[in-house]
């Protein structure tokens, strides 16, 4: 694949993006896993914080900024966008001489499987580099699952030494020109990572954390940045002014919500990423830009389509 860079002779570069943002303790974690092999250039383009559930989302009609950060042992900098600004502009050669071989997002606190691809930041800043033809992969971590426990920084070191081989074997391939163009691949560590059963290949499942909303009294109580308020603007003269009235009645109105995860998904078939993942596997899932339908869908509509056009074109 050409991208800018000779790995022949030299080592390759790896771009590392993240979507909990660049001082997350996985994103830490894999730089410095990657670094300490010697064999790669690493490069860090991040978001400058937390930007959980992105997915795809770019800053379309808003301008980002950069900023370079001291992450040891790589070339670092803070976008104030989305994984998928990072990524994107990462690549660009706006900041960076060239192209890296190989993006990795990640390590993400918590796992990214089945139907939650699609809301995933980190599978979305992978995703940015296969859309541009750069090799790329998703790592996270299924740590949430680990109810009790406190999150151990050790665990996600482990989970970068993991995903070591399958970064340097998609290099490897790189080199060699023989690395599959029409995919990219999501990797998913179980919670007891230093208990897993090694590494499957698997397909992406359907499970998801269903949703639910809960009303909140204002903003302030569920921590965030400012409590609910009904901003004051000073009219133009000749402009009528609303009444205390009126104004308590619209703050009565302003009704605050939190979205909250409901209930835990459902195990799949034994083939996918969700239910190989709590059976304590290292998922592999090779994913494109987005997920096909199934086999019986696609021939049911193969069938159902021309008789659609038969009573379209009646009605003409």
């Amino acid at each position: 694949m050409e991208n800018g860079n000779s790995i022949s002779g030299d080592k390759p570069t790896v771009m590392v993006t993240n979507d909990d943002g660049i001082d997350a303790p996985g994103l830490r974690a894999l730089v410095a896993a990657l670094v300490s092999t010697n064999l790669f250039h690493v490069l860090v383009f991040a978001p400058d914080s937390e930007r959980s559930a992105a997915s795809h989302c770019v800053s379309w009609q808003r301008v980002v900024t950069v900023k370079k950060v001291d992450v040891p042992g790589a070339t670092a900098f803070a976008v104030s966008g989305t994984p998928a600004d990072s990524t994107s502009l990462g690549i660009s050669k706006k900041i960076f001489p060239s192209v890296p071989d190989l993006v990795v997002s990640g390590i993400n606190l918590g796992c990214n499987c089945g139907y939650d691809i699609v809301y995933s930041g980190t599978v979305g800043g992978a995703r940015e580099a296969f859309f541009h033809g750069i090799p790329s992969v998703a790592v996270s971590y299924d740590c949430y699952n680990m109810v009790g426990q406190k999150l151990n920084v050790d665990d996600f070191t482990l989970c970068a030494e993991a995903s070591i081989p399958i970064i340097t074997a998609m290099l490897s391939e790189i080199k060699n020109k023989t690395y599959p163009q029409n995919c990219f691949l999501n990797i998913n560590v179980p919670r007891e990572v230093a208990n897993n059963k090694g590494y499957r290949l698997t397909k992406q499942g359907k499970c998801f954390y269903k949703m639910g909303w809960t009303q909140v009294t204002s903003e302030a109580q569920e921590g965030t940045t400012s409590p609910t308020k009904v901003m004051e603007i000073k009219p133009p003269e000749n402009t009528e002014v609303c009444t205390e009235e009126s104004a308590l009645s619209t703050k009565e109105e302003h009704l605050v919500f939190k979205l909250d995860t409901a209930e835990p998904p459902a195990v799949d078939n034994d083939d996918t990423d969700y239910s190989s993942l709590q059976a304590g596997y290292i998922t592999v899932t090779p994913l494109s830009a987005l997920s096909p339908a199934e086999i019986d869908s696609v021939s049911f509509f193969k069938k159902w389509l021309p008789g659609v056009c038969e009573r379209f074109s009646s009605t003409l």
